[in-house]
């Protein structure tokens, strides 16, 4: 008998569904933004990289009830560890609309299957030291905030609306 993965924030999203394809539909219901799974290139591509917790965020869900959801669906123990993330959400004080130097609507890019999280990287490094770099999203792009995180860019996440984000990258 084939081992099936224990469910956790750090599980990736493909692996998941992979394991426990039933789940594939729980989690479209319950992250109504990955209807997106059904396009194969951002199955290969989102799926692949995005964590539950990463999920859960771009949900604007609480970590362990999606992860909790997920686990009550396949019969496994409930998950009782807080681990969310923190985006930065307040105005910062290095913000300043002048440092503007790049921007991109994603909405375009995604309509067409394609991720930005690769684009959107290589232009923030492109940048001049002290710019800031403006990225539009149709919901909370969390693998891409946590990848240009740890590659040392400061973020700021204003949220306009349920279907509507704008996060400022900050080259130092």
């Amino acid at each position: 008998m084939e081992q099936k993965s224990i469910i956790t924030p750090k599980s990736k999203v493909l692996q998941v569904i992979e394991d426990y394809p039933q789940l594939e539909e729980v989690l479209i219901n319950y992250v109504p933004v990955f209807k997106n799974l059904n396009n194969p290139i951002l199955r290969k591509t989102v799926a692949k990289v995005a964590t539950l917790q990463q999920a859960a965020a771009i949900a604007n869900v609480k970590v362990e009830e999606l992860v909790n959801h997920l686990r009550k669906e396949v019969g496994q123990d409930l998950f009782a560890q807080s681990a969310e993330h923190n985006y930065i959400t307040e105005k910062p004080d290095w913000f300043d609309e002048k440092l503007i130097k790049g921007k991109l609507n994603a909405k375009e890019l995604l309509d067409r299957g394609e991720h930005p999280v690769n684009m959107v990287i290589a232009e923030i490094k492109a940048l001049p030291d002290n710019s800031i770099y403006m990225l539009e999203a149709p919901f909370l792009p969390a693998p891409l905030i946590d990848k240009a995180s740890s590659l040392l860019y400061k973020h700021w996440v204003l949220k306009e609306s349920e279907n509507s984000y704008i996060i400022y990258f900050y080259k130092i």
